[in-house]
């Protein structure tokens, strides 16, 4: 088979080609819409026998010397038929009719939302201690079981603990004798005055009352002296002291029985406590004693974790410490899991973080059914203002190239690229800071968008579901994302 080269122009504007073994270049150059015809003197050679690099040497060499013979100027009938079309006032080439959806820019409701990461924490996270000193005989829980209030934690050796109630319990009765009072009679009904050491000291000093009346009558008569009336008078003065002694130390041993009683209730609250309970319902997250191990009051026994509810913890940067309140909206996304958790603010730090300069807050978390762990990665996007708008499109309206954002805005049925400033975007939504108007209409899908005439579709304002908006403000122009 016979190959040839030959050297082919195009139109004006175009560049030379060389063509190898094709007789007909109209395919070629298709692309640039354009009939590509040999000039005159163009050259052809039987190159069978040529090796390759010999070939594209001569392709080369002829190129250059049918550059400069011909230049780049037209035909003259080119030429003639370019001055035709520019006297007629008819562009070359015609951009095709682009038709499309159009999308008009509207002010919506688009809250300030600013994000926070931070993590779930334990509504109650306590190290149950010992309160008693003892030897450990049974340790009831383990890590991960769920405990209600009340539940067995720990038990201490109980031996110790049962003999001092049995001491305090002997010293007690000891104590309630000493005054005659029964086992089972309350202490209440017992009279100091009623006390058998008491009345026996009352019945001697109004024995000795009596004999000093007597005695004073006497001396009135002069039948005893002086000196035996003051002996009688001595004698009734030691009798109210002994009386008086007496009741004192009916009062001590009614005192006394009181502090027997009150330690005996001590020893028994230490045998209860010789067992450790759980003071809420939680799941045990660490052990720390074994059965055989002597713990000391306060050594901690069993961590406990209450997870009915959790609290996410977060902070925002301080520039939003005064727009921060309780009650704000807050969405939280938790790592593990897919759909997002509504809640609000429920405490704000007083202070802000001098070191991260940052401000903390917490928002409960409901876990009745557990499915949430504490430790939790979590962010936050906080509504520190619902109310605000913005302008929002479409976010297939909007394309990026070289780093810019653009859109092709439509005027008068004309589309161009136009360059703007792209905010956040959430789900579907955009929100524009600069480059747009509102009122603005654009390309609904940019990536089937051109520049150029436009016959549009549709020409409402449309969301993104390429809907009707229904109402600006609604919650559902704004959420997502």
């Amino acid at each position: 088979m016979t190959s040839f080269l030959a050297i082919k122009r195009c139109r004006p504007g175009k560049f030379y080609q060389v063509f190898r073994g094709v007789r007909h270049c109209d395919t070629l150059c298709a692309p640039v819409a354009e009939r590509c015809e040999p000039f005159p003197g163009a050259v052809a050679a039987t190159v069978a026998d040529v090796p390759s690099r010999v070939r594209i040497v001569t392709a080369w060499m002829a190129c250059l010397t049918a550059c400069l013979l011909a230049g780049c100027h037209p035909q003259a009938g080119d030429k003639a038929q370019s001055d035709a079309a520019a006297g007629a006032g008819v562009q070359s080439t015609e951009l095709p009719v682009l038709k499309t959806r159009l999308v008009q820019v509207k002010q919506q409701r688009w809250p300030h939302i600013v994000r926070s990461q931070g993590s779930l924490v334990a509504d109650d996270v306590s190290q149950i201690g010992a309160t008693v000193a003892g030897r450990v005989a049974e340790v009831h829980v383990d890590l991960g079981d769920r405990v209600d209030a009340g539940d067995q934690l720990v038990t201490l050796d109980q031996e110790e603990f049962r003999i001092q109630v049995a001491q305090a319990e002997a010293a007690l009765h000891e104590a309630r004798a000493a005054v005659g009072l029964g086992p089972d009679t309350p202490l209440e009904s017992l009279d100091p005055t009623q006390a058998p050491a008491v009345r026996e000291a009352k019945t001697v000093w109004d024995e000795a009352r009596l004999r000093l009346e007597r005695a004073r009558g006497l001396r009135a008569a002069m039948a005893i002296s002086a000196e035996e009336l003051d002996q009688i008078a001595a004698a009734e003065q030691v009798a109210a002291a002994r009386y008086a002694s007496a009741l004192n130390a009916a009062n001590e041993r009614i005192q006394q029985i009181r502090v027997r009683t009150a330690e005996l209730d001590l020893a028994k609250r230490r045998l209860k406590e010789a067992v450790t309970v759980a003071p809420f319902r939680g799941f045990v997250a660490q052990r720390h004693v074994a059965p055989g191990a002597y713990v000391q009051v306060g050594q901690p026994l069993v961590t406990l974790v209450r997870m009915d509810e959790l609290r996410f913890r977060g902070s925002l940067p301080e520039r939003y410490a005064a727009q921060l309140q309780l009650g704000q909206k807050v969405e939280l996304s938790i790592e593990g899991f897919s759909e997002p958790v509504s809640s609000r603010i429920t405490r704000i730090s007083p202070q802000v973080d001098e070191l991260t300069r940052a401000i903390a807050f917490e928002a409960v978390v409901p876990n009745s059914d557990y499915r949430y762990r504490a430790g939790l990665f979590a962010e936050a996007r906080v509504y520190v203002d619902e109310q605000r708008t913005a302008l929002v499109i479409p976010a297939s309206a909007m394309w990026e190239f070289a780093g810019t954002e653009k859109v092709f805005l439509v005027v008068n049925r004309q589309a161009k690229e136009h360059q703007i400033v792209a905010g956040q975007k959430r789900g579907q939504l955009v929100e524009v800071l600069e480059g747009l108007k509102e009122g603005d209409w654009i390309v609904l899908d940019a990536a089937t968008g051109h520049a150029g005439p436009v016959e549009p579709i549709s020409t409402e304002p449309v969301a993104t579901s390429g809907q009707p908006v229904r109402d600006e403000g609604s919650e559902a122009t704004v959420t997502g994302g």
